[in-house]
């Protein structure tokens, strides 16, 4: 009996006060997972792929004989027949004085385009890179993408890190200002020397809260790329670093752009424009020969003015034909010669887009070393300021306690140390960042 009440107590435990769910937590990895999955524009992309796709199939089957079937059925009406008229359907000569006769026909038909210049097997090979071209901004999508979360995640991380500092600059200023109070009351202190504490100490409540509110504002950018769009509240996992993360040697800038020029899908997708454009110069150019094609057709009518049977009729009026047209392009208002033209000249555009698409990415792994070298250089300088202020100013917080300096001297040490660390952190993230992109950059991978 006393079990039966404990489980229900319980029971009724959980129904007023309902276990409340810890929140999903996201590493860097399930964000780029999740995103690959669900973006929208991602999406998008794949599905230009697949329409590509049904183009190379479509292209393919036009290799092959076409094939139909056809019948045409009419009924006719005439009101007022001649007696002894003679009229002749469907190659037959009937005597019928029928004022309402039917008449029907059936025919089955092959076409075979056996040769056009070779324009149906190069459009199979244009729709087959274009297929590959749409994979591959399906692939640079993906990237910029990765490149987003990855910065955003950066960001987030950053913005922790900060606030934790701004929560100690806080607890600082709550001290300073208690120990202000302390002295106004003995009268080793003016009252407007501790207000300017009261003010230091409720600018760092402001700046907790305004970087408080920039962390919801990351995480919520984050939320928008990963298209998450329930209220289930969105938290990320906090990974460790180190400072040996900042140190790390970095990357290699040419052997990083050699590398991108042979991996990154753009460039490969500028490479294929070029190719697709070669295609294109021979599918234009095969206007100029002459076409072949085979025909061949089965048929057979019917009437009801006849004086067989339907069978009979079906039988006695089958005919099988064949043969082969040949069509020779002698004058198309210039229509051949400008397609090719345009097709020279769309190569033209390819080899410029290629060689633009190589000199962004050149300036991006250049922009992204040099960020690391410099956010490398001044997080060492950081670290060693950030000592020497916080050195600076506990000297400077006991001397103020033993009442050796005053409220501004205390106050600008004090902003001094915040600068420091908050320089510290901003230059550590910015080279981990940098560091990483030029990683990805270099074999595709993001940490």
């Amino acid at each position: 009996m006393k079990h039966f009440w404990k489980l229900s107590l319980i029971g009724l435990a959980f129904l007023l006060f309902p276990l409340q769910m810890e929140a999903r937590r996201w590493t860097l990895k399930d964000c780029i997972d999740y995103a690959l999955r669900n973006n929208i524009s991602l999406q998008k992309t794949r599905v230009q792929k697949m329409t590509a796709e049904e183009d190379v199939k479509q292209s393919q089957a036009a290799l092959l004989p076409s094939l139909n079937f056809s019948t045409n059925h009419n009924v006719s009406y005439n009101p007022w027949p001649e007696s002894s008229r003679t009229i002749v359907a469907n190659d037959q000569v009937q005597t019928s004085v029928d004022k309402v006769y039917y008449n029907g026909t059936y025919g089955l038909n092959a076409n075979w385009t056996v040769w056009n210049g070779n324009q149906n097997h190069n459009q199979v090979k244009l729709n087959k890179l274009a297929a590959r071209q749409a994979e591959l901004e399906s692939a640079v999508s993906a990237n910029n993408i990765q490149e987003q979360i990855a910065q955003l995640y950066v960001q987030i991380l950053y913005s922790n890190e900060a606030i934790k500092v701004s929560k100690n600059a806080l607890e600082t200023s709550k001290t300073n200002e208690e120990r202000g109070k302390a002295f106004v009351e003995v009268g080793k202190m003016s009252k407007a020397d501790l207000a300017q504490l009261t003010a230091q100490r409720a600018q760092d409540e402001y700046n907790i809260v305004q970087a408080e509110g920039n962390l919801r504002n990351y995480k919520r950018q984050l939320k928008q790329l990963l298209q998450i769009t329930d209220d289930e509240e969105f938290d990320v996992v906090i990974p460790e670093t180190t400072d040996a993360m900042a140190l790390q040697d970095i990357p290699n800038m040419q052997i990083v752009y050699t590398s991108a020029l042979s991996s990154r899908p753009e460039i490969k997708n500028a490479q294929l424009g070029i190719e697709s454009s070669n295609v294109q110069v021979k599918l234009a150019k095969g206007y100029r020969y002459p076409t072949v094609s085979l025909n061949a057709g089965v048929g057979t009518s019917h009437n009801s003015m006849a004086d067989y049977e339907w069978g009979k009729q079906m039988k006695n009026n089958l005919n099988i034909a064949g043969g082969v047209s040949l069509s020779i392009p002698i004058f198309d208002h210039r229509q051949t010669k400008t397609a090719i033209s345009k097709a020279m000249l769309q190569r033209q555009s390819y080899m410029l887009d290629l060689r633009d698409r190589q000199t962004t990415l050149y300036s991006t792994i250049e922009n992204y070393w040099l960020q690391a070298v410099t956010n490398q250089n001044m997080f060492k300088a950081a670290k060693t300021s950030t000592e020497s202020a916080q050195t600076s100013y506990d000297l400077l917080s006991e001397q103020f306690r033993l009442g050796l300096k005053n409220t501004v001297e205390l106050m600008t040490g004090r902003d001094n140390l915040l600068q420091a660390q908050q320089n510290e952190l901003q230059s550590k993230y910015l080279t981990i960042l940098n560091i990483d992109m030029l990683n990805f950059y270099q074999n595709g991978e993001l940490r």
